[in-house]
């Protein structure tokens, strides 16, 4: 059963996007990609707080991002992004697993957020990230090998910063697209992730001089790509990747879904709970009261101390 439909959940969005993400790959070249599409869910996950613009934004590409890197699981499990910086926004975070389910959010520092925002009203991910790290993170279960890409963020925006993941910690060529805004309907953030898969195997004869001019055509075609178009809930897409690629074999794969995906729930933080003394349960409390709040849906939750037993 999803996390969502349990009774002991907090009241957070009931939400399912179909066909949020859409694989396809291209015919005889060596070329496969993922078009993500947050479309209402995004607003669902990102106005659980009160995020300025410019972070909204980047927690939005972040989100759409790691769902397009989750299409590639090939077992359970959960793929994450995690950037740690030194500025204003020093942690952003972002996972969804293999079913789906996606959830997400960032640490401000408001004060200093306010500050950079007088000097520049819209800042990149760069801005508010600062220097650190970027993280991938692979986890397909307790069975197999857990898997971590790190790397120095390098860019502006994420989406250089990960394509500068690719090159130079999976030496992959790959296309990354972000985009993400507030607009009349609400937040809406979208992904599109391109990448040079190996060309032995289903490419017929094709020299690797005509697979490098096949690549070049395809990331010149993408480049093409639009803001506007990425979050058009009215285009779907199908038709926007039909618009790009109609004349280069384009082959749609199976659409999967994604849902809002805060795994937060009474039981678990009781769990936590009982593992602390009486005494730190003591100081945990407040008017006779204990409230653990989840960083993800930002929901709070009360426990009366008396009935909290280690």
């Amino acid at each position: 059963m999803p996390d969502f439909l349990n009774a002991d959940r907090p009241p957070v969005p009931q939400l399912v996007v179909p066909t949020a993400m859409q694989p396809f790959h291209l015919e005889g070249r060596p070329v496969r990609g993922c078009l993500v599409r947050l479309g209402a869910l995004a607003d669902a996950l990102l106005s659980r707080h009160d995020y300025s613009p410019p972070v909204g934004r980047v927690v939005g590409e972040a989100l759409a991002l790691t769902a397009g890197l989750a299409a590639a699981l090939k077992y359970k499990g959960s793929f994450s992004l995690q950037a740690k910086g030194d500025s204003v926004m020093p942690m952003l975070l972002a996972d969804c697993t293999d079913d789906g389910q996606l959830r997400g959010q960032a640490r401000v520092e408001h004060a200093e957020l306010a500050k950079l925002m007088e000097v520049d009203h819209d800042p990149p991910a760069a801005g508010l990230l600062g220097k650190g790290y970027l993280a991938f993170t692979c986890d397909q279960g307790p069975d197999m090998e857990r898997y971590q890409g790190i790397v120095a963020m390098d860019g502006i925006h994420l989406a250089d910063m990960t394509q500068s993941y690719f090159r130079t910690s999976e030496q992959l060529q790959a296309f990354v697209r972000l985009a993400c805004a507030r607009t009349e309907a609400g937040w809406r953030a979208s992904a599109f992730i391109l990448e040079r898969v190996a060309g032995e195997g289903g490419l017929g004869d094709s020299t690797r001089e005509e697979q490098d001019e096949a690549w070049r055509t395809t990331t010149l075609l993408a480049s093409t790509l639009k803001d506007s178009e990425m979050l058009d809930d009215a285009l779907p897409s199908a038709r926007l990747l039909h618009l790009m690629f109609h004349a280069e074999g384009l082959v749609l794969d199976q659409a999967r879904a994604l849902s809002y995906g805060c795994r937060c729930s009474r039981a678990k933080l009781s769990g936590v709970l009982g593992g602390f003394s009486d005494e730190d349960l003591d100081e945990m409390a407040q008017g006779g009261a204990i409230t653990m709040t989840c960083e993800f849906c930002n929901y709070d939750f009360r426990f009366d101390r008396a009935e909290v037993r280690r």
